[in-house]
């Protein structure tokens, strides 16, 4: 309990997405199991099961798959919106200094992979299918790293947050540019008006979380009728959030001695409930608290138990329950192709381009890193697993016969380069413990 208080709010994170990494990997293999037994129709069935609003004048229903990837997915991408913006603003990507190191990393763990994806693929087909290996799994590869405990530094998991964060970025941008379907630009117009005028409100410093959420269902809404991923929605929405309180500390502490004192002298019902009296009180309380808290904060810390240990299990339990058997069409050259993607063209792109920028004097690695460490860490990069299973779905909607040889092909490579990433990492922990003996 005393170790619980004294973590620190990056500790914190880490200790949530690590077990969030713990959930994943069981409903993965849940997944897997449950599709491959004999209860395998249940599974399929009960994802493409259409649920939603059928009237005589109006019917909106979708699978309950696409619920999950379309809508479930979209708050995950909304808590992303808000770690993007917190970053950019007050984190770890708020200056030049701070951004170049995990932006290079970024830079070689995005593009690499996409070259090599480019010169392996020999299916047009398959061609959509380029942004499968370009984002890192948080969650996955955060838990690996928790694995071994103290004898990795804090300033590594920095690092790996940091460039999963710029991978993030640049896997929004590729779903909105790239996997997008045809656009109906008076829908998107009328969604781009409506968060304009979020942004106008935060600006003027009015916030209320209940036009927050009626805007968001009409903007998901429209984003998914104008034909653009709704998911992009959930990271504009999340730009509309302001940082700042409304109040600073010392005001807010005067005003609790206020409440306090108030509190304190009120009359107290006979009776188990609170007196008129106290009931104001609190209310008082409750308003200068929502004052004092950064909407922004509120909304990353509410989320983020559920996005974690909810929203992803959900997604990885509807999505990676692949069928394998004899009958199953699995295009081996696609399979290999994303196998090799995330592995090496991340386990080489990452520590290639930062080496590049090192020598051009462009970053400063911090001093408890060495080029090991970060060699380790670029193969734990290489599991992808949600975005790249999202991406998958999304490159593959209309040629879905490949899309159970993309998915094992990123459980594969996740798998590999979790393993090398892992054993990398330990063993030059070891050394340098042997070394300090």
């Amino acid at each position: 309990m005393i170790k619980e208080v004294f973590l620190t709010p990056f500790q914190k994170f880490v200790k949530i997405e690590s077990f969030s990494g713990i959930l994943l990997l069981l409903s993965t293999v849940i997944a897997l199991v449950w599709a491959n037994s004999s209860f395998g129709n249940a599974y399929s069935e009960l994802w493409q099961y259409d649920i939603g609003i059928v009237t005589e004048s109006f019917e909106f229903k979708k699978p309950l798959i696409l619920w999950i990837n379309d809508g479930l997915m979209a708050i995950f991408f909304f808590l992303i919106g808000l770690e993007i913006k917190r970053e950019l603003l007050i984190g770890e990507l708020n200056s030049v200094k701070k951004i170049a190191f995990p932006l290079f990393g970024a830079l070689g763990g995005m593009v690499v992979p996409v070259v090599f994806f480019f010169f392996l693929n020999q299916n047009p087909e398959t061609f959509k299918g380029w942004g499968i290996p370009m984002a890192t799994d948080i969650a996955f590869s955060l838990a690996i790293l928790n694995a071994l405990g103290n004898r990795v530094p804090l300033s590594l998991k920095i690092f790996l947050t940091a460039f999963a964060i710029v991978d993030d970025i640049g896997a929004v941008l590729v779903i909105a540019i790239f996997y997008s379907g045809t656009i109906n630009t008076t829908l998107l117009l009328i969604a781009l008006v409506l968060l304009a005028l979020l942004y106008f409100l935060s600006f003027k410093g009015f916030y209320s979380k209940f036009i927050m959420f009626f805007f968001g269902i009409v903007i998901w809404f429209l984003f998914l009728k104008s034909g653009i991923h709704p998911t992009v929605a959930g990271i504009l929405l999340a730009f509309s959030v302001p940082i700042r309180q409304k109040i600073n500390t010392s005001t807010f502490l005067e005003n609790l001695e206020g409440v306090f004192n108030n509190i304190k002298n009120a009359s107290i019902s006979k009776k188990p409930i609170l007196s008129n009296e106290q009931i104001e009180h609190i209310d008082a309380l409750e308003d200068w608290t929502n004052k004092f808290q950064s909407p922004l904060q509120h909304l990353e810390h509410s989320l983020h138990g559920w996005v974690a240990y909810f929203i992803i299990p959900v997604f990885a339990l509807a999505n990676a329950g692949v069928l394998i058997d004899s009958s199953m069409q699995i295009e081996t050259a696609l399979v290999i192709n994303i196998i090799i993607c995330l592995v090496l063209g991340k386990g080489i792109g990452i520590p290639f381009v930062i080496f590049l920028a090192k020598k051009m004097k462009l970053v400063t690695i911090p001093m408890d890193i060495n080029f090991k460490k970060i060699i380790g860490v670029s193969f734990l990069a290489g599991v992808g697993f949600t975005m790249a299973i999202f991406i998958a779905g999304l490159a593959f909607a209309t040629k879905p016969e490949y899309i159970d040889s993309a998915k094992i092909g990123i459980l594969i490579g996740s798998l590999i380069s979790a393993i090398i990433g892992y054993m990398i990492l330990r063993m030059d922990s070891m050394k340098q413990y042997n070394n300090s003996k």
